[in-house]
């Protein structure tokens, strides 16, 4: 047995760049190439935007420019400027900063020391421009190297910072950035900081009515009562309820979007209950009080403690080191606060007692069958075919939950296959037995009256709540024929009848496999459009083998690896606005209509194979 050597030698001190380089998941989750909301692309753009929103609640600088050119990002602010001689040192020298003095920055968003330089360490092209009374002072990096140290100069600028990077593509892949993420991330710091605007790429973003508008902006249709707002010192609420199933909860701290709650949330959920019970005199069940609730969460809370590097769910207990609990802090704003209101507005109380009642009636309509259901389920976990489990899940606090990836196939041959090449520590595959029900109109009955949908359900183990979701990643992998298309219509139908939040919140892909496969003694190229197999035939020369892939079951183990891998494709599943749910689902999956049939023949698409003929030279 070989024994490893353990000296000085093995002994390394990695410079800050380095570690950063090195292990960028400790400090922005993880890479992405830009197609998911959560991507370390948007997390760099969060770093920066963070530090020039702080700027903004110690009341320095009334907007913030933003514009993304390509690849380049830039962002100016118009604060007070980075102390000049501190320049080079705060965007360069790890566990450096102003925030680690709670009254520089009180309740601040961004990180103490660290988010900045991790921008610029993970970025090919770093410039930081800071200008304070007339002078400025500008330094360039590469790769969180120092490139030009500039001299301060006198300026006629509008004191702030500008910070100009380029995700570096060694790091990230070829990335992209999805505007609709960059819009979404940056209107919650206006609706968090009313008063504000963010000047994007020509758009401007502006809000008077805080969470107010959040709530508009997200939902697709109006609620069942009024807005409730709620205000108070270091709290902001605004609910109400809609007719979808679940709970959507929009959470923040410090202006930061707690994406995964956190114990203010917690407090919030448990707050509410108590409050509801004790106005209508009646012991209802949490779940009804919950039911379809519809709410967005701020609170600001003096060195709060998260979970991870990245902010998504707060770990702190306390208000402050001097200050009450943040259970309490919430149970008593919430007790004072939404009696009042809803003694003050009858209206409101009628429609929300009588929204309970109807939850109520139908929990228990399904409760007798929900319980086989679960019995049946518990039966069949131990030896469900149906699933292949990987060993680290998204509800935990493993390193790799981000990377927790469920496949839900068709058939045996692609489940096969997948299943194979797959890696068993983060991906687990759902083989279907076929065509899944349409579930269109249906109720929630359905869910565990159908035995597939059921065994799904336990699968992700949404049945609660989101926040218990075993898979960061719901990816369906259907053939890309005529029925692959029809079961992808069917699956989103589930999920948008009875767990949107899971389609919100960016969770369900469609994976993307290859069409064609083009390759010579030399190369293998994978294909996934007929403008991507035209130039690898002109790539590797004369007659090259082109091979067609009609499903997912045709292509071997040993290539579907590298589908699945790092360099796997996904088109993840989104939502806007004005995208509402009934709208779709009635259209595509409800009966058949004169309207549906003249969609489908103006949009048929007839696919031929164009054959480019040589012409030989004489």
């Amino acid at each position: 047995m070989s024994v490893v050597g353990y000296s000085e030698e093995h002994i390394k001190t990695l410079e800050w760049r380095e570690h950063i380089r090195l292990r960028p998941g400790m400090y922005i989750g993880k890479l992405g190439d830009g197609s998911s909301q959560d991507d370390g692309i948007y997390v760099l753009l969060k770093e920066v935007m963070d530090n020039a929103v702080d700027e903004y609640m110690m009341g320095f600088g009334k907007k913030i420019d933003v514009s993304i050119n390509g690849k380049e990002v830039r962002v100016r602010d118009y604060g007070r400027g980075i102390p000049l001689g501190k320049v080079t040192e705060a965007v360069s020298k790890m566990n450096t900063g102003a925030k680690y003095d709670s009254k520089a920055f009180k309740k601040s968003v961004g990180l103490n020391g660290v988010g900045v330089k991790a921008v610029n360490a993970l970025s090919s092209k770093f410039i930081i421009r800071s200008v304070r009374d007339g002078q400025i002072k500008v330094s360039e990096f590469e790769h969180g190297i120092t490139i030009k140290d500039h001299p301060v100069t006198s300026t006629d600028e509008e004191n702030g910072v500008e910070v100009i990077f380029q995700p570096d593509e060694a790091m990230f892949g070829n990335y992209y950035f999805i505007s609709e993420y960059v819009d979404s991330m940056l209107k919650n710091y206006v609706y968090l900081n009313a008063g504000l605007v963010i000047n994007f790429n020509g758009n401007k973003f502006f809000s008077r009515n805080g969470l107010v508008d959040l709530l508009n902006e997200n939902m697709s249709k109006e609620g069942l009562y009024p807005i409730v707002h709620l205000k108070g010192e270091d709290i902001e609420i605004a609910f109400t309820h809609g007719l979808q199933y679940g709970e959507d909860y929009y959470s923040f701290v410090n202006g930061q979007n707690t994406t995964q709650g956190g114990t203010h949330l917690l407090a919030f959920r448990e707050a509410y209950v108590k409050t509801i019970r004790d106005f209508y005199k009646k012991d209802f069940d949490p779940a009804d009080i919950r039911s379809s609730i519809i709410a967005a969460i701020s609170v600001k809370i003096e060195e709060p403690i998260f979970e991870s590097q990245t902010k998504t769910k707060l770990g702190s207990k306390d208000m402050g080191p001097e200050g009450p609990s943040v259970r309490y802090f919430m149970g008593e704003f919430i007790k004072k606060q939404l009696d009042d209101y809803l003694h003050k507005n009858s209206e409101t109380a009628g429609i929300l007692l009588k929204k309970i009642q109807e939850s109520e009636k139908e929990r228990k309509a399904i409760s007798s069958i929900q319980k086989l259901a679960r019995e049946r389920a518990k039966k069949v976990s131990l030896h469900n075919k149906k699933l292949r489990d990987c060993r680290i899940h998204f509800n935990t606090n493993d390193a790799r939950k981000l990377e927790s990836t469920i496949f839900i196939t068709e058939g045996d041959s692609a489940s096969g296959s997948i299943t194979k090449s797959r890696d068993v520590e983060t991906q687990a595959v759902f083989s279907l037995r076929g065509k899944p029900l349409n579930s269109y109109g249906l109720t929630k009955k359905i869910v565990y009256e159908n035995e597939e949908f059921n065994l799904l359900q336990a699968a992700l183990n949404v049945e609660e709540s989101i926040e218990d979701l075993r898979y960061n990643n719901v990816v369906i992998a259907t053939d890309a024929d005529v029925d692959g298309m029809h079961i992808r219509l069917l699956l989103l139908t589930f999920f948008l009848q009875f767990f949107p939040d899971l389609v919100r919140k960016g969770h369900v892909y469609i994976l993307q496999t290859p069409l064609f496969r083009v390759r010579n003694k030399k190369e293998t190229r994978y294909c996934y459009s007929s403008e991507e197999k035209a130039k690898a035939i002109k790539d590797l020369g004369p007659n090259p083998e082109i091979t067609r892939f009609k499903g997912l079951g045709e292509i071997s183990p040993d290539e579907f690896k590298y589908f699945i891998g790092k360099d796997i494709r996904l088109e993840p599943v989104r939502m806007k606005k004005n995208d509402t749910i009934n709208g779709y689902l009635e259209f595509y999956m409800g009966k058949n209509t004169p309207d549906r049939q003249d969609f489908i023949i103006e949009n048929l698409r007839i696919e031929e194979d164009i054959v480019e003929e040589e012409k030989e030279l004489v």
